[in-house]
This record gives structure tokens, sequence and C-alpha cells, in this order.
């Protein structure tokens, strides 16, 4: 029942109110009290007086005990609400119209008598009420026989016992009848607004949590919006919705590439096992075919057997190699070491490098340069691996008396390098998989010794390098690779 926040909510609002209501009620019990006693007091200020000048009380000067007895009886019977008491000048109660029985008092403290009769405090003015060791009432008092010559105090209480009962009785009936329906009816508008308004705010975050849980049952797959593009950020519930939806797009981009990268796991076991099971059989092929026929073979077969395994072993080699080192790449074994490097002149180092290379196949070499170097902040060793790798590539398959050029460009923000052959060129279809591991597309059988790592190598350097690397071809007329690195600015 209280599991949801809206639960939880409507019921705190529940006993916030009916605490209210009842503060209100107690309150409001005290506030009408207050306020009977001080009309009362007020309208029978001189209540005390007028009994003592009605009744003829004071004679001669002195106070008449018959008149006062007779008094007693007399009022009792006409206004059972009040109660009459003759008190000394100490306080003492000296008589009093009540039932003898009743009177828990003997001394009444003089100091709210003496404030009445000085008019030093405001009404409700409330003496002890003889009857009671506890409770206070509203009082009307005048000295007897007179204020100059007092010998004593008639003593008047507002509101007696009987009066109190009957007000008692008659304040319950009507709290129970009409207090406790008037109640009842603004607690339940009150309640009922407040559970319609704690609706329309906890709406949003039901629909919220709703969506989160179809996230979560769909395995995280299916991706379910809550905040509209469009809308501008609003209040904290907006705010979160917002935030789920980024972390749900997050979490399903994760998703995917887990997905993809164990598809991508799959298909590279499978194209290990396949391009490392060729030189593996050819090797084992030529030594068995060497082991059972070398008593008939002739020294230049068996030298021709062993070059040919050799050649297998050190293409075996190379794949390895290379896999390794991807595999390393893969997971930054090495982070790169990035330093300041004039790239120019590192283009010039790898094209002596494979210069001989290039003069065997009649292929020229071609480096284009700014005349103010610019410097890159990359790892000079990874860097040189790329171009190794493309200028392999571009030898291999640029055909005799052909053309490589290197050519370097820079912007605000980056260094541009291209290499560019004029040979057969790559067809359209293998261009986007052209940085996967081990494809080697059309192209691959003119250079059977290399497994397809290269390109892919040579991709996840950039990328360390924080920088690009992409390719466009034309068949029949070059290739041309085109690298961008990031750029350090010159003071």
């Amino acid at each position: 029942m209280l599991k949801t926040l809206y639960a939880r909510l409507a019921l705190w609002l529940v006993l916030l109110l009916t605490a209210i209501g009842l503060l209100y009620g107690v309150l409001s019990n005290w506030a009408l009290h207050q306020h009977v006693q001080q009309l009362d007091q007020q309208l029978n200020q001189n209540l005390a007086q007028a009994i003592v000048a009605d009744r003829n009380l004071v004679k001669e000067g002195r106070l008449n005990e018959a008149a006062l007895k007779k008094t007693f009886q007399l009022y009792m019977s006409i206004n059972p609400s009040i109660e009459i008491y003759l008190l000394g000048l100490d306080g003492r109660i000296l008589s009093y119209s009540a039932d003898a029985t009743k009177i828990k008092r003997k001394n009444v403290s003089l100091e709210p008598i003496r404030a009445f009769l000085d008019m030093e405090k405001p009404y409700p003015l409330l003496g002890d009420d003889p009857r009671d060791h506890t409770r206070q009432k509203a009082f009307s008092v005048t000295p007897v026989p007179t204020r100059s010559k007092p010998e004593g105090y008639l003593y008047v209480v507002l509101r007696g016992e009987q009066y109190a009962k009957a007000e008692q009785l008659a304040r319950n009936s009507f709290l129970l009848k009409n207090g406790l329906w008037a109640l009842v009816i603004s607690l339940g508008v009150a309640l009922l607004a407040g559970l319609m308004i704690f609706r329309m705010l906890t709406r949003r975050l039901h629909n919220l949590s709703q969506k989160i849980t179809v996230f979560e049952k769909s395995g995280f797959t299916n991706e379910v919006q809550f905040f509209e593009p469009q809308q501008k950020s609003g209040d904290e519930i907006d705010q979160l919705a917002g935030s789920f939806d980024q972390m749900a797009h997050k979490i399903r981009s994760q998703f995917d590439a887990m997905t993809e990268q164990d598809q991508l796991r799959r298909r590279l076991i499978a194209q290990i096992s396949h391009d490392l099971r060729t030189p593996l059989s050819s090797i084992q092929g030529y030594l068995e075919s060497l082991h059972l026929k070398e008593d008939s073979l002739s020294k230049e077969q068996r030298c021709e057997l062993v070059n040919v395994a050799l050649r297998q072993g050190q293409r075996l080699s190379r794949m390895v190699e290379e896999l390794f080192e991807l595999a390393g790449l893969e997971a930054r074994e090495r982070p790169p070491q990035l330093e300041p490097c004039a790239v120019a002149e590192l283009m010039h180092d790898v094209v002596q490098k494979h210069q001989n290379k290039a003069a065997q196949k009649q292929i020229a070499l071609h480096i284009k340069t700014l005349e103010h170097s610019p410097l890159a902040l990359v790892d000079i060793s990874m860097l040189e691996r790329v171009f190794d790798n493309l200028l392999d590539n571009a030898l291999t398959h640029t055909p005799a008396g052909g053309r490589i050029e290197l050519a370097l460009a820079s912007s605000d923000q980056q260094l541009q390098i291209e290499i560019a052959d004029n040979g057969k060129g790559i067809p359209a279809p293998d261009l986007p998989h052209l940085f996967e591991p081990f494809f080697q597309g059309e192209a691959g059988a003119a250079n059977p010794n290399h497994a397809g790592l290269g390109l892919a190598i040579a991709r996840r350097i950039m990328e360390l390098l924080r920088g690009d690397i992409a390719v466009s071809s034309v068949p029949d007329k070059g290739t041309t690779f085109t690298l961008w690195l990031p750029l350090i600015k010159n003071n």
C-alpha cells in the first residue's frame, strides 16, 4: 500500500491535516473561551456594586448580615450561573452562597482583586475559584461597606459551577453536531485538493519509473525516450528525465558497441584461425615431404623444400607479430609517448628508408612539404610505423614506372598528410572495410605475405595519437591515404 511515493505523500497529507484540524480545534476552543470570559466580565463589571446597592447590604455604614444571606438565597435561585462570596480583607472566605461541601478553598488571592479595582490589567482578569484549587474564573468584586472604609469584599464569580456544566454540555453538543462536521468537510476538501495536486506532481515520476522498468526488462536494449528534445529544461523532474534519457542512450550505445565488439571478436578469431592455419599447414606439409622423401630427393630439391618452409615460417612470424601489435594497441599496453615532432623530417627519413625498394621497382618517390614545417604532438615511433605501412602498401600496389607522392599541408588546428599513388586503385565496395583486421579485398592476392593487419594497425595508432585516417581511390588511377594530426601552434 505504501510502496509508491504517491501513497506515502497521501498518508503524510492525511496525518498533517488531522494534526492541523486537532490543533485548530484546541486553539479555537481556547480563544472562544477567553473571548466569552472577557465579554462576560466587561458586561458584568459593576455587578458586585449593583448587588450591594440593590439589596441594601450596607446599613448605617456597616454590612447587613441578614440582607446578605437573603441575597445569597435570592440570586442563587434567580441566576444560578453566578456564585457570591464574602471575603475578608486578607482574602479569607467568610460567607458564601454555595453548598458548603463544594467549597475547596479557604482563601482567595487578593492580587487579581486589587488589579480589578485599580483597572491595572486588561480583561479578562481571572481570580481564584473557591470550588477548585487549580481553576480560575472571571469575576466582579467591590469593597464593603465602602471603598474608603472596607471591611471585606463582595466577590462574585460570574460563571459558576452550574454555568460551567451547562456550557460544557452545550459546547459538546455544538462541537459534535456542527464543529465536527465542519472540520471533517474542511479536511475532506483539503485532502481531495492535496491528493489531486500530489497526483499531478508525481505523475511524471510515475511515468519515468515505468519507462525505467520497461528499459530494464528489455535488457537495456529497448530505449524509450521520456524527455522531448524540443522541451526546455524545467524543474528537477524534467532534469532527472533528461539525465535518464542521456543515460539510457549511453547504455544502449555501449550495449551495441559491446555486441559489435563481440561479433568482431568472433570474426577475428575465425579469421586468425584460417590465416594461421594456411602457413602452418604449408610448413607441416613441406617438412613431412622432406622427412618422408629425404633419401629420394636431390640436394637442390631438399633446399627448395627447406626454403619454402622457411618463407612460410617467416610469413607466420610476421602475422603473429602484427597480431600481437594490434592486440597491444587495442589493449593500450604501451600508451603513446607524445612529443613535438617535425613531421616533414620524419617523412624524409621514411622515404629514404624505402628508396632502395622503390628504385628496384622503378617507382618514383616525391615529397611536398611546407616552407615552414609545423610541429605535431605525436609518438614518433608510432607515426613512423604508420608511414611504413602506407608506403609499403603503395609500393606493393603501384606498377613499375609509377609515382608515389607524399604531401604536407596545415590549417589552424590540424596537420594534413597525404600519401598518394597512381596504381590500379581499390574497388569501391572494398573501401568501407579497408581498415578492418584481416581484410585484404581483391588486391590482397598481390601480396600474400601480409595478413591484412597493416591498415588496422595504422587506424588504431592514429586514434591513439588523437588523429584520424581516411582513404579515397579511383580504379585504374590511384589511391590516396589522408592523415590528420593535432597541430602545435608556433608562438
